[in-house]
């Protein structure tokens, strides 16, 4: 069971990563990449400016300290001047541990200005590499939507992209089904014409008509024939002679009535 298992997991992590492939656009991951190195790179400026602070803060409390210990010694001169012996030790010892209070401090300030020097270091190294990966980052991003672009049009040429696809598959669906439909008005014509089927407008002829239709376009091809076969011997076509012919026979009882009749006596 626990191997049946095991192989579910790796073909769901295959068919995951696999669609995963699929949906990543690497000019997205790339200004992801940048987004998070920008974002570190803030943080680590904000940590040198944290630093400088505390450094600075640090300053300022030596100085304080610094002056009052300037002041502790005025004082303890002063008091032994007048004879105060026990003011002026008391005015020393406050003073040494002043003292004691700066040279911790300065001890810290050492500290903060060396981890801040550190991070202005590395902050521009940080910077550098962000700027380099930004340049880098639009050169690979404008390489890849110019073979992108290259892609489609050469699938646009070929033929193999999913929208030329479903073009071709339309056309080639079109011509068959126009070839289907002439096939078919072929087959009805053929089975008209043999009488197979009836046609309800009556326009269908059977076989004698057909075959008596044939025979008189046959004649008038052969008169059209002899026509033009008079025509070129130079005398007149059959037509032309059953047409004259046709007009003397009309005129010759015209002039048969023109004649007068003489009685015999």
């Amino acid at each position: 069971m626990s191997g049946v298992m095991k192989r579910m997991g790796m073909v769901f992590r295959a068919k995951a990563n696999k669609a995963l492939d699929r949906a990543e656009d690497p000019r997205e991951t790339l200004d992801y990449s940048y987004q998070k190195q920008v974002e570190l790179l803030q943080k680590v400026r904000r940590g040198v400016a944290d630093v400088a602070t505390s450094r600075k803060r640090l300053e300022l409390q030596l100085n304080q300290l610094q002056n009052q210990s300037s002041k502790l010694e005025d004082q303890g001169r002063k008091a032994l001047a007048l004879g105060r012996e026990d003011l002026a030790r008391e005015a020393l010892s406050r003073r040494a541990a002043l003292q004691q209070q700066v040279s911790d401090l300065e001890a810290q300030h050492q500290t903060l200005q060396g981890e801040e020097e550190k991070l202005t270091l590395a902050a521009q190294r940080l910077h550098a590499k962000v700027d380099a990966f930004r340049t880098k980052k639009e050169t690979i991003k404008a390489t890849y939507t110019a073979a992108q672009a290259q892609t489609r049009i050469g699938e646009a040429f070929s033929g193999i992209s999913e929208e030329m696809g479903d073009v071709g598959m339309a056309i080639q669906r079109a011509e068959d089904k126009t070839a289907q439909m002439q096939a078919r008005a072929g087959a009805i014509d053929e089975l008209l014409a043999s009488g197979a089927l009836d046609d309800p407008t009556g326009m269908a002829k059977d076989d004698i008509a057909a075959e008596l239709d044939r025979l008189s376009g046959g004649t008038d091809v052969e008169l059209e024939l002899q026509r033009m076969k008079a025509e070129l011997a130079g005398g007149p076509s059959a037509g032309q002679q059953a047409i004259e012919g046709g007009q003397a026979g009309q005129a010759r009882p015209a002039q048969q009535q023109d004649q007068p009749r003489f009685d015999k006596q």
